[in-house]
């Protein structure tokens, strides 16, 4: 591990001023930067620890009935929140599929956004990786490439975001707060991961010693309680990141749809908002072929970047099962198995649904 200078930050301010210099790298919950420091992926610096930062660990809600999340909140504090997980269950759900307890209780909210892919030839040094050391090239075109990118790829690079709690944000419309030296700004979270173009290592639109402060949800986003949910398609039920993940959330007026949520995980650089497959279902009445309709809008501009033709299909599915089962009603009590889609008692589908 390459040696570097640590700084412990007492304010906000002072981190975004010490992160500011070149080749520094913020410290939270560390549970995906000290994997790539330790085989030499990411090699910063200067380590400037958050960690104590006060004002970024609690969870907020506001009068307008939006909610504020801190950077710093713990993934499972957010994820155990009874208010929370009653006002955003697709949220909680995506949260509880992901990685381990252990590790839940260690990772924050801002760090979640920030997580690297986990395309294994960025993981291996020995391979050529443009996100990793841009202009080297990207072994994973002609290489094992099952599990990469059909949105939104370039022949730069076609690895994907892995984050589960992202995807029902981006669904949901949240926000994200940073903080940098030209003071505060808000961005939409669909506008916060880039997609790789001809520069795959700029993975974000923060600028330097920028860091992320809070994630916020909109009042409207709590309106979808009743009818979302988020089902993640993997290789092992367990501790595995999305081959395909879908978050979706309707509402309804006198049995017709008013507005609906959909996005996608695990099929490009960043969750991928499906604007065109929500305008299908505004107005339609809530069966399985207005649902079909919108699954396949959702993957309309998909395309292949290597031996993974069968995600496109998988993630046209998993939007179908979603669409049924946030028709059907959020579940009382979360499953035992979250965010699987084996885990949803076959009742809870409409007439026919499993037979589409």
């Amino acid at each position: 591990m390459r040696s570097f200078d640590y700084v412990r930050a007492a304010s906000v301010a002072e981190a975004v001023a010490a992160a500011a210099e070149p080749d520094a790298a913020f410290l939270a919950g560390g549970t995906n930067l000290l994997d790539l420091m330790k085989g030499g992926i990411a090699r910063p610096g200067r380590l400037v620890d958050i960690t104590h930062l006060p004002g970024l660990d609690s969870i907020d809600w506001q009068t307008d009935g939006s909610l504020r999340i801190g950077a710093l909140v713990r993934n499972a504090d957010l994820a155990h929140d009874r208010r929370f997980a009653t006002q955003f269950p697709a949220v909680a759900e995506a949260l509880l599929s992901g990685a381990s307890g252990q590790l839940r209780n260690a990772a924050t909210v801002g760090g979640n956004l920030m997580q690297e892919t986990r395309c294994r030839y960025f993981y291996d040094t020995a391979s050529a990786c443009n996100r990793r050391e841009p202009g080297s090239g990207c072994d994973a075109l002609e290489g094992e490439n099952q599990g990469h990118a059909v949105l939104g790829w370039s022949s730069a690079c076609i690895a994907t975001h892995p984050s589960d709690f992202c995807v029902p944000l981006a669904a949901l419309g949240a926000i994200v707060e940073l903080e940098g030296v030209a003071g505060r700004r808000q961005m939409p979270l669909t506008h916060f991961h880039r997609l790789p173009g001809d520069t795959p290592q700029r993975r974000t639109l923060c600028e330097p010693g920028e860091m992320i402060v809070a994630v916020l949800l909109p009042p409207e986003a709590a309106a979808f309680a009743a009818h979302s949910r988020y089902l993640k398609v993997r290789e092992r039920t367990s501790y595995a990141f999305a081959v395909v993940s879908a978050a979706v959330g309707l509402e309804f007026d006198n049995g017709r749809i008013r507005a609906a949520r959909i996005a996608l995980g695990g099929v490009a650089a960043r969750p991928w908002h499906c604007a065109a497959a929500e305008a299908v279902l505004v107005g339609e009445a809530p069966v399985v072929e207005a649902f079909k309709r919108a699954a396949k809008a959702a993957v309309e501009d998909a395309a292949p970047s290597g031996d993974n033709a069968y995600k496109i299909v998988l993630a046209e599915r998993i939007v179908l099962r979603a669409l049924l089962l946030a028709a059907a009603g959020t579940p009382e009590r979360l499953p035992a198995l979250p965010a699987s889609p084996f885990a949803s008692p076959s009742a809870a589908l409409p007439k026919g649904a499993l037979h589409v």
